[in-house]
């Protein structure tokens, strides 16, 4: 097991590089109980992977939803280098170890395992294991459109986001969104000459710290958020600029429209033109993702807390690919093993033995509604 979670976590699969390299390490070690992966690959590095424990059929399936890729390691902070796994201390330090190779490795053994030791279930276990999470929901928005019908009957999702086995039934959305203003240049000794898009930025800026989204704050995931994050503008200093961007990251609440945001950043546009003649300018949408939202009280979440001996649930603010899923109109419960914490940052590392502990909590969750 470590010398698996080792090998994935020293193929890089950040969005540069592709999630080619790690799904063949994920269908190498499940071949080695006679478990077929099937590898959909696009755009040469990007790729899907989908396996199956196939069943009687007498019961829904449980899917586990994983995802292949990890965020870039950055340049600074990390003790060693990012890509080459170190086993020290009861830890697997390196990029992805906790978010999420972890828990692909928990899933991949607890599978294993039943296979192996010739357990009967009634319904399929399935392991889809997307490309992009950290990015656009590329790999699970191509699996919806072009794998959904290897699915066949499911009684659940389950996400093995590293939640320091917590169960998470709700987590916020997320609209990402680009504002570009436009004007015209010209030379920087004759400012009046041209439109400042900069200038015309600061416009917005005012108006965007008065903003406030309309919605009533969420009873366990509290009020929505909205963060400017980044921002690019000109291209030399003795030039009026005729471009300025703006990106902004929203995290959204259940049942919250995102169209209706999307049309107040619109009217803030309408009336700064009437102020400002010579102001243009454009949002886009850069990603958008719905909140997810799991009744805790379903029997799915009961069965759940029971197969693990754990009682309480609760949200993070974190988004996941779960809500892709969400048309399948089945329970989604995100638990796994690693600290929250410690993702996307320098010297990230999980326990050998919450793995550990992850594969066993799987099998009593796979036993407990297939067996």
């Amino acid at each position: 097991m470590i010398n698996f979670l080792q090998k994935l976590v020293a193929a890089d699969s950040t969005a540069e590089k592709g999630e080619s390299a790690t799904a063949a390490v994920v269908s190498q070690e499940l071949a080695r109980s006679g478990i077929k992966a099937h590898i959909d690959t696009w755009n040469a590095k990007r790729a899907n992977l989908f396996a199956e424990i196939r069943s009687s059929g007498s019961a829904g399936a449980l899917l586990f939803l994983c995802h292949l890729d990890v965020v870039p390691a950055g340049r600074q902070g990390w003790t060693n280098p990012p890509f080459k796994p170190v086993n020290t201390n009861g830890r697997i330090y390196g990029r992805g170890a906790a978010d999420m190779k972890g828990g692909i490795t928990a899933v991949v053994y607890a599978m294993r395992q039943l296979v192996d030791e010739g357990v009967m279930l009634n319904g399929d276990v399935i392991l889809v294991a997307a490309a992009g999470e950290e990015t656009d929901s590329c790999g699970a928005r191509r699996f919806m459109q072009t794998g959904r019908d290897m699915l066949g009957t499911l009684a659940g999702v389950i996400i093995p986001e590293p939640t320091n086995f917590e169960i998470v039934t709700a987590h916020r959305g997320i609209l990402w969104l680009e504002i570009t203003t436009k004007g015209r240049t010209a030379h920087g000794s004759t400012p009046h000459l041209g439109v400042n898009a900069i200038t015309s930025m600061q416009l917005v800026l005012d108006e965007l710290r008065k903003y406030k989204i309309q919605a009533q704050p969420h009873n366990i995931l509290g009020p929505c958020s909205v963060s400017i994050n980044t921002i690019t503008g000109g291209q030399a200093i003795n030039v009026v600029p005729d471009s300025c961007r703006l990106g902004i990251d929203i995290r959204t609440l259940p049942g919250q429209n995102h169209e209706e945001i999307i049309a107040d950043i619109k009217q803030i546009f309408t009336r700064l033109k009437q102020t400002w003649p010579n102001f243009e300018a454009d949002v886009t949408v850069v990603r958008r993702v719905d909140a997810l939202q799991t009744d805790s009280d379903s029997p799915f979440v009961g069965d759940f807390c029971s197969a693990v001996g754990i009682s309480e649930t609760t949200a993070v603010g974190f988004t996941t690919d779960g809500p892709h899923f969400a048309p399948l109109n089945v329970p989604i419960v995100i638990f796994g093993p690693g600290k929250p914490n410690l993702c996307h940052k320098p010297d990230e590392y999980i326990d050998l033995a919450d793995v550990e502990k992850a594969v066993d909590y799987y099998r009593k969750i796979i036993l407990k509604f297939l067996g």
